[in-house]
């Protein structure tokens, strides 16, 4: 069995255009988390830190 696929949160939230700059996660994907199966929760993360990338790019930050 798979391990558990820990959640990207980091406890600073905050949604800006329906997704939180804290940890790259859509509004829908923090409600539906726990009931994610692991391979959506992987997909969730994979997608969380493309977001995350983009966010920071388009501030001006690393």
């Amino acid at each position: 069995m798979s391990k558990e696929v820990k959640s990207p949160c980091v406890s600073l939230c905050f949604l800006k255009h329906d997704v939180c700059t804290g940890c790259g996660r859509s509004k829908s994907e923090i409600k539906d988390w726990k009931g994610m199966k692991h391979k959506e929760q992987k997909v969730t993360v994979e997608r969380a830190v493309i977001r995350l990338k983009e966010i920071r790019k388009k501030e001006g930050k690393r």
